[in-house]
């Protein structure tokens, strides 16, 4: 094995670029051409890829640092020092105007028109339209930014190489565009101009790709913040191409985060640090920070035709008053609970389990393994009885989406853990793989995170299916909110024993209230009251999983 100090490539007219972030650590092992640091001029910034491959046994510059071309980023424990240089970086069109190819003249689309098309951005081929920042009817001038493009490491914002006002737009968000694609049309140009040079943006809005499947624009579980991508922003996130690529796969909208980095630059942990925020309750605040639309904001009845405004009462003329924000996990759960509640036609069906001889097996198992440390949970049978009724009524396995029905081969059950910051949902993964003792200790597990607010998304994603329970605190029966885009929750309340009639005399008998709620437009009354009947007889006689 021999060292090498991998080094800043010819990255063209920029100098004196500042380090923004570091993307690897000492002791990670990196291919060639993986990206190393982002740097940043005042137009641009662009990720710097290692020319060989190894392990990482030193870094030769840190965050705020100025590079220029040759100056040495990271010693790597490399195989072969003769690797091949990798090529420079995808950086952004170059910064200065002396250096920029002069864009294609334009043609003419009529008296006093012309089509604005993109220019020379060096190395960039189809490359995805991310933003599109003017409308039909605007008013441009020459070098103003129209739209984002964004390619796997940098993103540029494409000028208007003329004036005039926007006739017709001709590219959307999620088009692919190269040098010579058309942007739009501009009326009232008087004569031609010079081209304008490529204006780098060091940041690009965390827009989902316009062809996500239905699947993937459903609000994840983790119940991260709703937002618009197409919504025209004042500014765009200051953020790297990387870390905007982490943020769309966590949905995480980068115009909500805090930066960190320099110039307030948004950083992985930045992102991650949202996210655990999120999942604690924390609430977060930076420039454009989300607030709770207040009630008398909805002078319209919420955009609701018809409906009733909503009242607007000076409270503080019946007496003293307090105001308190709502904590930022409610304002996100609570815009996710109001959807669902409008959206899915819910239906409720309640019923009551006997669980006499269940709570004596799982009381007696707890004794015979107590020197083990295994403790068996009520739940952990719920969740082994829901597999079996979700196999024997698979609609309530489904989703819907559009037309259709997705029907899963795949098992995760959520369930509701409360916690100190508020009410979370980790998903047991593959429960029909699993033995009730393993599903109690995985329980246990994610319970654990959960209080300790270290939940990551992936631990609250992917459920079919949704158990809540209050037994621990009271009640009788209520009606859960579905999870979309689950189509149906089983709410479960305190057990208590109750005199049942066995034919014969009244017996005590340990009774579960079971409250299923159920979209009506996937499932009917009967399949509901089969299921709830299916499940309440696999807690009365857990052998009959095995049949």
């Amino acid at each position: 094995m021999a060292l090498v100090e991998v080094s800043v490539p010819d990255i063209g007219d920029f100098k004196d670029v500042a380090v923004i972030e570091l993307l690897v650590k000492v002791g990670d092992t990196v291919k060639v051409e993986q990206s190393l640091v982002t740097v940043e001029s005042d137009k641009a910034s662009m990720e710097i890829p290692s020319s060989h491959a190894g392990v990482v046994r030193a870094l030769r510059v840190a965050l705020g640092d100025v590079v220029n071309q040759g100056s040495p980023l990271v010693e790597l424990e490399a195989a072969a020092v003769a690797a091949a240089p990798a090529p420079a970086p995808a950086a952004a069109a170059p910064a200065t105007p002396a250096a920029a190819a002069p864009a294609p003249a334009p043609a003419a689309a009529g008296s006093g028109r012309v089509e604005v098309q993109v220019p020379d951005i060096g190395d960039f081929d189809s490359v995805a339209v991310i933003e599109v920042m003017v409308k039909v009817g605007d008013t441009v001038k020459v070098e103003q930014s129209l739209i984002t493009v964004e390619s796997d490491k940098a993103s540029m914002e494409i000028p208007s190489s003329h004036a005039g006002t926007v006739r017709e737009i001709k590219v959307k968000l999620g088009d692919k565009v190269a040098q010579g694609s058309a942007v739009l049309v501009l009326d009232g140009v008087a004569g031609a101009v010079a081209a304008a040079p490529v204006a780098v943006a060091a940041a690009a809005v965390a827009a989902a790709p316009v062809a996500a499947p239905a699947a993937e624009r459903t609000p994840p579980t983790a119940a991260l913040p709703p937002h618009e991508p197409t919504a025209l922003k004042a500014a765009l996130p200051h953020a790297s191409p990387s870390v905007r690529r982490f943020a769309r796969e966590l949905g995480v909208p980068l115009d909500e985060v805090r930066g960190s980095g320099p110039k307030g630059r948004i950083t992985q942990d930045d992102v991650q640090g949202f996210v655990k925020g999120v999942m604690a309750g924390a609430t977060q605040t930076n420039a454009q920070k989300a607030v709770a639309p207040k009630p008398a904001a909805a002078a319209t009845g919420g955009g609701i035709p018809g409906l009733l405004p909503w009242p607007n009462v000076d409270f503080a003329k019946f007496g003293p008053v307090e105001r308190k924000d709502l904590s930022r996990i409610k304002k996100i759960s609570g815009a996710n609970l109001h959807r669902n509640w409008v959206l899915i036609p819910h239906v409720s069906h309640h019923d009551d389990a006997d669980i006499t001889e269940l709570e004596a097996f799982r009381v007696q198992t707890n004794k015979d393994n107590e020197k083990a440390g295994i403790k068996v949970t009520m739940l952990a049978f719920m969740i082994k009885a829901a597999v079996a009724a979700l196999k024997k009524f698979p609609e309530f396995n489904a989703s819907l989406d559009g037309d259709q029905l997705v029907y899963k081969q795949y098992f995760h059950i959520g369930f509701a853990a409360d916690t100190p910051n508020g009410l979370m949902v980790p998903v047991l993964k593959d429960a029909d793989k699993k033995g009730i003792v393993q599903i109690s200790t995985e329980m246990g597990e994610l319970a654990k995170k959960a209080r300790d607010g270290k939940l990551g998304p992936a631990d609250m994603s992917g459920a079919c299916f949704s158990i809540s329970s209050l037994g621990g605190i009271g009640g009788r029966y209520f009606t859960p909110i579905i999870n979309a885009p689950e189509v149906a929750i089983l709410g479960v309340a305190r057990s208590q024993t109750e005199p049942r009639w066995d034919g014969r005399a009244f017996q005590p008998r340990l009774m579960l209230p079971l409250s299923l709620s159920y979209d009506h437009r996937v499932i009917d009354g009967a399949s509901a009251a089969r299921f709830s009947v299916y499940f309440a007889s696999l807690l009365a006689d857990l052998r009959r999983i095995v049949l």
